[in-house]
C-alpha cells in the first residue's frame, strides 16, 4: 500500500505540511558559508553566498560569526531532512516538483498549494482573521494587507486558513509565494507579472521583508498590482520593517493586521489551554502542546526565551534598521551595532522590562527586584519569619542570574548603555507591540504621575523568573535551610511573581479592550487601587483589587472599603459604579464588593 493511501491521505497530508514547514524555516535561515581572511596580521570574516551564478561576500563582525555559523549549520541539517522527506514521497509518485519551473521564487499553486493548507482546516482561528476575511472577500481596492507580528503568533497559519475558505474557482486563482534570503524584489515582481498574466487574483507573500530592497520598493505592490484588482497579502516576522514601510512607501495604501498580542481568551479558545497559570507560564505565542494546536513553546525555559529574544526581537530590529534607508536609521544605536553589542543591549532592555525595573537599574549593577521583595515579605511572615539574606549570598545569586540570561554587566561592556539607547530601543519594542505603558496616577498629589511598562508576552517574563529560582537552588547558603524552609521560600517567590504578572495581564487586556476609557493604577500615600477604569464621558469609574488568591479575605478589599480613598477617587474621576476583587476563586459577592474569577473576567473582555 502506498503512503498516500494510509488513513485517507492523512499521513500524506502530514508529510506535505512537514515539507512546507521545513521549507519555510529554511527560507529565513542564511545559506552559504563563513570565510576567514587574514589581512595585515588581523582576521576578518565574510558571509559567502552565490547569487545569479556569482559569488557574493559580505563582511561579518567577530561577534556575529558564531551565531551565523550556527544558523547555516541548522539550514544544512534541515535541507538534509527535507531531502529525505521528498525522496520518501517521490517513491509513491504523488508529489510533483515543488518549485514551478516558470517562476523565479518558490511559488505554490493548485495541488501543491492545496496540500500545504490541508492540515490547518482542523485548527481553530484567531479573532483577527476576520480582518483578513474582510479584505479578501470585501470590496477593498488599491490596498495591500499586511499581517505582521513576532514569530509563532499565527501569521502563516491564518493565511492557510483563509485559503481554505476560498471557493473552488477562487482557489484556482490563488498563489502562495515563500520568499527566501536569496530572492530580490525584482524576482518577486517578475513572478507577480506572470501570475497576473495567467489571471491569478489572490496572492499571499510570506516573509516578504527578507527582501533587502523591500522597504524602499514596497509601493509596487499597491501601485501596480493592487490597483489592478489583485488581492495582495504580505506577511513576515520583520514587524519593524513593515512599520517603516507604512511610514514611507505604503503610507495610505495598506491595511494592517497585528498578531503579536494574544489575549487570554484566544489562548484558551484557540489553543484549547485553560488557566491563568498556564497563560502566565506560556502566554505570548501560538506554540503550545494544547488540545487544538500541537507544538513546542519557545518559553519552556530561560535558554529558549533568550533564543526567542535574540531571533524574534533583537534580529528583527537589526534587520529592519539595516534595510531601512540603507542602514541610515540606526541613529544612536549605530555604534552599538558596529561593535556587535546591539543584540546584548536589546536583550538587556527586554530583561529589564520583564523584571519591572526602572530605567536607572540598567545603568547600575544588576539587582533582582523579585528576590528583594520576597526576602522582605518572608522576614515579615507572621508564623515563621525567615531572614533569607542571612542564608544566601545575594551578590552570587544576582551574578548567576546575569550568567544565565547572558546579559552583559556594565563593567563588561565596551559601550555604555545610555538612557538615549534605552529610549530608542523601547520605541522599537512598542512598534513591535511587545510592550505598552500603563499610567500610574496618585491622590491627593495629582501631579505625581508615572508609567508601568507591561510586556505582551508573559511567557518571556516567567521564563526569566524561573531562571532566578534555578540560581537560588544552586546557592550554597540556600542549601543550609531545611527542605521545608526551601520549599516555602520558593513557593512564595513563585506566588509573588505570578501575582504581579496576573495584575499586569489584567491591566493590559483591560486597556486594550477599552480604548475609549482610562485604565490605570491609582496610588495613595498608604495603599493603592490595583486598577481604575474611568469613563470620561459619563464621569464614572470602577475600582479593582487584583489578587493571586483563591480565597475571599477581608484584607483583600480593605482599600476598596476605605471611605477616604473612595471619596478622593469619586471627586477626581467621577461616581464609583462598582467595586471588584479579581482573583482565582469562584465569582460571587461580599457586600458591595463583587468577586470576579480572573479567567471569566479576561474572557468577558472580548464580548
Amino acid at each position: 500500500m502506498g503512503i498516500a493511501n494510509l488513513g485517507e491521505n492523512v499521513k500524506m497530508d502530514d508529510i506535505y505540511n512537514k515539507i512546507a514547514e521545513i521549507e519555510r524555516e529554511i527560507a529565513v535561515l542564511p545559506e552559504g558559508s563563513v570565510a576567514k581572511k587574514r589581512i595585515r596580521e588581523k582576521d576578518y570574516y565574510y558571509h559567502r553566498t552565490m547569487h545569479n551564478g556569482k559569488r557574493v561576500e559580505k563582511y561579518v563582525s567577530f561577534e556575529e560569526v558564531s551565531g551565523l555559523k550556527e544558523q547555516i549549520d541548522k539550514r544544512k541539517a534541515l535541507e538534509k531532512e527535507l531531502k529525505k522527506l521528498k525522496l520518501a514521497v517521490e517513491k509513491d509518485n504523488k508529489i510533483p516538483e515543488l518549485k514551478n519551473p516558470g517562476f523565479r521564487t518558490n511559488v505554490r499553486i493548485g495541488k501543491q498549494l492545496e496540500s500545504q493548507i490541508t492540515l490547518t482546516r482542523k485548527f481553530k482561528k484567531r479573532e483577527c482573521i476576520g480582518l483578513i476575511r474582510d479584505y479578501i472577500f470585501g470590496q477593498i481596492q488599491d490596498r495591500v494587507l499586511i499581517i505582521y507580528g513576532l514569530r509563532r503568533t499565527g501569521k502563516t497559519t491564518m493565511i492557510r486558513q483563509i485559503l481554505t475558505e476560498l471557493s473552488d474557482d477562487e482557489f484556482k486563482k490563488a498563489a502562495f509565494i515563500q520568499v527566501t534570503t536569496n530572492d530580490t524584489l525584482g524576482d518577486v515582481n517578475a513572478d507577480l507579472r506572470l501570475l497576473e498574466k495567467e489571471g491569478f487574483k489572490y496572492i499571499f507573500i510570506d516573509e516578504v521583508t527578507l527582501l533587502e530592497d523591500f522597504v524602499e520598493g514596497a509601493a509596487l505592490f499597491s501601485d501596480i498590482y493592487a490597483s489592478c484588482g489583485m488581492k495582495l497579502v504580505l506577511s513576515g516576522t520583520d514587524s519593524l520593517g513593515f512599520a517603516f514601510t507604512r511610514e514611507e512607501q505604503l503610507y495610505d495604501r495598506c491595511m494592517l493586521v497585528h498578531t503579536t498580542f494574544i489575549p487570554y481568551r484566544e489562548f484558551e479558545g484557540v489553543l484549547g489551554v485553560s488557566g491563568i497559570d498556564e497563560y502566565i507560564r506560556y502566554g505570548g505565542t501560538m506554540s503550545l502542546g494544547g488540545i487544538n494546536y500541537n507544538s513546542d513553546t519557545p518559553f519552556a525555559d530561560s535558554k529558549h526565551a533568550e533564543e526567542y529574544i535574540d531571533t524574534a526581537i533583537a534580529k528583527n530590529i537589526q534587520h529592519s534598521l539595516k534595510a531601512y534607508q540603507y542602514g541610515g536609521h540606526f541613529r544612536l544605536l549605530l555604534n552599538l551595532y558596529e561593535r556587535g553589542e546591539l543584540t546584548n543591549v536589546i536583550n538587556r532592555v527586554v530583561e529589564n522590562i520583564n523584571h519591572s525595573f526602572t530605567r536607572s537599574v540598567v545603568e547600575r549593577t544588576f539587582k533582582s527586584h523579585d528576590i528583594s521583595v520576597t526576602a522582605s515579605n518572608l522576614l515579615r511572615d507572621r508564623e515563621e519569619p525567615i531572614d533569607i539574606k542571612e542564608h544566601m549570598d545575594m551578590e552570587e545569586i544576582t551574578s548567576g542570574i546575569m550568567r544565565m540570561l547572558d546579559i552583559l554587566n556594565k563593567e563588561e561592556q565596551c559601550v555604555e548603555i545610555e538612557e538615549d539607547h534605552m529610549i530608542q530601543i523601547k520605541e522599537y519594542l512598542t512598534m513591535l507591540d511587545l510592550i505598552m505603558d500603563i499610567d500610574l496616577e496618585s491622590l491627593p498629589e495629582v501631579n505625581r504621575k508615572g508609567k508601568i511598562t507591561v510586556i505582551s508576552q508573559p511567557g518571556l517574563r516567567y521564563a526569566q523568573a524561573e531562571a532566578i529560582i534555578e540560581n537560588i537552588l544552586l546557592d550554597a547558603g540556600f542549601q543550609e535551610l531545611s527542605a521545608k524552609e526551601r520549599k516555602r521560600i520558593l513557593d512564595r517567590l513563585l506566588s509573588e511573581i505570578r501575582g504581579r504578572m496576573m495584575e499586569e495581564i489584567v491591566l493590559l487586556e483591560t486597556r486594550l479592550a477599552h480604548p475609549e476609557k482610562k485604565v490605570f493604577k491609582l496610588q495613595f500615600p498608604v495603599g493603592e487601587f490595583d486598577m481604575v477604569v474611568c469613563d470620561p464621558l459619563s464621569l464614572s469609574c470602577k475600582i479593582f483589587e487584583i489578587k493571586y488568591s483563591r480565597e475571599q479575605v477581608a484584607e483583600q478589599y480593605r482599600h476598596l472599603k476605605n471611605e477616604e480613598k473612595c471619596a478622593m477617587t469619586a471627586h477626581r474621576y467621577g461616581e464609583i459604579m462598582g467595586k471588584y476583587v479579581i482573583y482565582r476563586g469562584e465569582s460571587g459577592k461580599h457586600g458591595d464588593v463583587e468577586y470576579v474569577n480572573v479567567e471569566e473576567y479576561l474572557k468577558s473582555l472580548g464580548e
